[in-house]
C-alpha cells in the first residue's frame, strides 16, 4: 500500500427532512445564489422547501444547466455571481449542477485569464481560494457531493474535460432520500451504474495488500447488486433509496481509493463519447468497462479473479475461465437493469467511435491505465470491441 494523507471536510446531513436544516449550515449573513437544472425541482416540492429553508437570506437563483454542464451557461451564472456580489453558492441538484458550481465556484473567486483553463491547466494556475457553497442532492451518482472533482462540457467544440481542486469540495450536503422520488427509472439505473463504475475504476488494477481498501469497495460493490431492485422499485422505497443514496456518495468520496492504484480509462473514453455522441455518462461507461477489462485482462488477472469470487460468487474454473466469468456477470449486471453495453445498441459505428477518440487522444497525448500503457491504438482496439 502506498503512503497517503486523508482528510474530506465535507459535512453530510443525511435522512428524511434535512433539507428544512439548511439555514443551520448556510452563512447567516450570505447572499445565496440557487443554482439548478431543468426545473424539476419546482415541480417536485424540494424548491420550495430550500426556499422555505433559507427564506431569513437574500437568495437568487440560476436555472438551466444541464446534464453534462455546459461551459457557455456556467459562464452566464459566473457574470451573474461577480455582479451580484454572491457569496455563499447552493448547489440544488444531481452531480451536473454540483460539478458546474465548483467551476463557477472557482472561476468567480480567482482572477483568471481564460476560465476554460481551469479544467485544461489547473496546476498552472494560482487558485487561492473559492466562493463557498454547498449541496441539495436529488440524483445520486456522482459522488460529486462529497469529493472535489468536476467535469464540465463545452458543446461548441465537442470537448469534455475535468478537474479536482480542494477548495472545491462542498461545505456542506444534504442528502434527502425523498428528493429521489420523482427521479424516472433510467436514470436512477445511470446512478446505479456511475456508482459501480467508480467504484471499479479505483479497485480493478492490481493488488497492492490494501485489504481494507478491497473490502471497502467489494462491500459497496454488493452493496449495489443487493440494494437496486429495491432502487428501481416503483412506487419508491424509502430504505432502498436510501441505501443507493449513500452507496453513490461512498463510491467517489476519495476513502476507497488511499494508497491504491487506479484506473479511470473508462471514464476518459467515456467523456469523449458524451463530447461526440451525446449519450448520459453512465450509458458511456457502460458501453467501454467491459471490453477495458477483456483487453487489458491479463493485467487485471488477479484483481479479476478475486473480484470474480466475492462479488459474483464465481465458480467456474481456471484463472482464465475466471476472469471471463467476471467480466460477464458485470455486463449481466448493467443488462439486467435495462442498461446498454454496446455503443450499436445506440446506432453508433464502434469504428468510427475508434477513429474519433483515438485520434484526439493522440492530439493531446493522452496515456490512460494503471501501467501508462493504454495508447490512442489501444483506445481504438476497445472501443472497436463494444458491438
Amino acid at each position: 500500500m502506498d503512503n497517503f494523507i486523508f482528510r474530506n471536510p465535507t459535512r453530510i446531513i443525511f435522512g428524511k427532512g434535512s433539507i428544512a436544516k439548511l439555514s443551520k449550515y448556510v452563512p447567516k449573513k450570505a447572499k445565496v445564489l440557487v443554482l439548478f437544472g431543468g426545473g424539476s425541482i419546482k415541480t417536485n416540492g424540494v424548491y420550495d422547501q430550500v426556499m422555505q429553508a433559507l427564506k431569513k437570506h437574500e437568495v437568487l437563483e440560476f436555472g438551466g444547466i444541464e446534464a453534462n454542464p455546459d461551459y457557455d451557461t456556467l459562464l452566464k451564472a459566473i457574470k451573474l455571481v461577480k455582479g451580484e456580489k454572491v457569496d455563499f453558492l447552493l448547489a440544488v441538484g444531481g452531480g451536473s449542477v454540483i460539478d458546474g458550481t465548483k467551476f463557477i465556484s472557482l472561476a468567480a473567486a480567482n482572477k483568471v485569464k481564460d476560465p476554460w483553463d481551469i479544467l485544461t491547466h489547473i496546476n498552472d494556475l494560482k487558485i487561492k481560494k473559492a466562493i463557498p457553497f454547498g449541496t441539495v442532492l436529488t440524483l445520486p451518482a456522482t459522488g460529486s457531493e462529497m469529493n472535489p472533482n468536476s467535469v464540465i462540457s463545452r458543446r461548441a467544440t465537442q470537448e469534455k474535460m475535468a478537474f479536482s481542486h480542494p477548495k472545491v469540495y462542498p461545505k456542506f450536503s444534504v442528502l434527502d432520500p425523498e428528493t429521489t422520488y420523482s427521479l424516472p427509472a433510467s436514470q436512477v439505473r445511470n446512478g446505479i451504474v456511475d456508482a459501480f463504475v467508480h467504484i471499479m475504476e479505483q479497485y480493478m488494477t492490481y493488488p497492492v495488500g490494501a485489504i481494507v481498501q478491497d473490502r471497502q469497495a467489494e462491500a459497496i460493490l454488493l452493496a449495489l447488486v443487493e440494494l437496486a431492485p429495491k432502487a428501481m422499485q416503483d412506487p419508491p422505497d424509502y430504505e432502498g433509496r436510501a441505501n443507493y443514496m449513500w452507496a453513490a456518495t461512498n463510491a467517489l468520496n476519495k476513502l476507497i481509493c488511499q494508497g491504491v492504484p487506479q484506473d479511470w480509462t473508462t471514464h476518459n473514453i467515456g467523456h469523449e463519447l458524451t463530447a461526440f455522441y451525446g449519450l448520459a455518462h453512465a450509458e458511456t461507461l457502460a458501453v467501454v468497462l467491459p471490453y477495458v477489462l477483456w483487453y487489458k485482462r491479463d493485467l487485471k488477472g488477479d484483481k479479476l479473479v478475486q473480484y470474480g469470487k466475492r462479488v459474483w460468487n464465481g465458480t467456474a474454473n481456471g484463472k482464465r475461465a475466471r476472469m471471463s466469468e467476471a467480466i460477464e456477470k458485470t455486463a449481466a449486471f448493467f443488462q439486467g437493469l435495462g442498461m446498454p453495453t454496446t455503443l450499436t445498441a445506440y446506432g453508433i459505428d464502434p469504428d468510427e467511435a475508434a477513429l474519433k477518440v483515438s485520434q484526439r487522444f493522440a492530439e493531446r497525448g493522452t496515456v490512460l491505465g494503471e501501467h501508462n500503457d493504454i495508447k490512442p491504438e489501444d483506445v481504438a482496439n476497445i472501443l472497436r470491441l463494444s458491438r
